[in-house]
């Protein structure tokens, strides 16, 4: 039963085809061609663009894991700087002295190859987006808002900022 109303159905949709000239149905198939194409191209553009997102949120998710990283890194290596410039003469001649640069050389170097890099502080106009102000200090030394002193080594992660410099800057 079913099957007769599909073929009835068919059969009134090809009297209405045959209705149509040539050329109307022409241009239907033209304008649902051209509504297919278009639907495609949306549906590419959108396409394009979420993998767009998508890799710019990975490229994102990576670099802030390898600046979290690297922030976690920094502190231990201001311990092994302050460690290394209050060495007493008489250890500084040990060797196993040279291991403990050698450690630190390393932890630098690996810091290097993430793109970690120190910020320029002493002698540096003072740049809030690099620099954070401790005090201001009175000196001929230096001109108005230029860096006296670092109190602490900023460091940035390619064009980013992961540590500002702690710095005295002159008044």
């Amino acid at each position: 039963m079913e099957e007769t109303a599909n073929i009835e159905q068919r059969e009134e949709g090809d009297a209405g085809q045959a209705e149509l000239s040539m050329e109307e149905r022409l241009a239907v198939a033209e304008a649902q061609a051209a509504e297919y194409l278009d639907g495609w191209q949306r549906a590419r553009a959108e396409f394009a663009n979420a993998r767009k997102r998508l890799e710019r949120e990975r490229s994102e998710a990576y670099f802030n894991a390898a600046a979290d990283i690297a922030r976690r890194l920094l502190p231990v290596l201001d311990d092994y700087d302050r460690a290394l410039q209050a060495v007493p003469p008489a250890i500084a001649t040990d060797g196993w002295f040279d291991g403990i640069q050698l450690v630190r050389r390393k932890l630098q170097q690996m810091l290097e190859g993430m793109n970690v890099t120190p910020i320029a502080a002493v002698g540096e106009p003072f740049d809030p987006n690099f620099h954070e102000a401790l005090a201001m200090q009175p000196t001929d030394e230096y001109d108005s808002g230029i860096v006296t002193q670092e109190l602490q080594v900023g460091y940035k992660m390619g064009d980013r900022v992961i540590r500002p410099s702690l710095v005295n800057v002159a008044q």
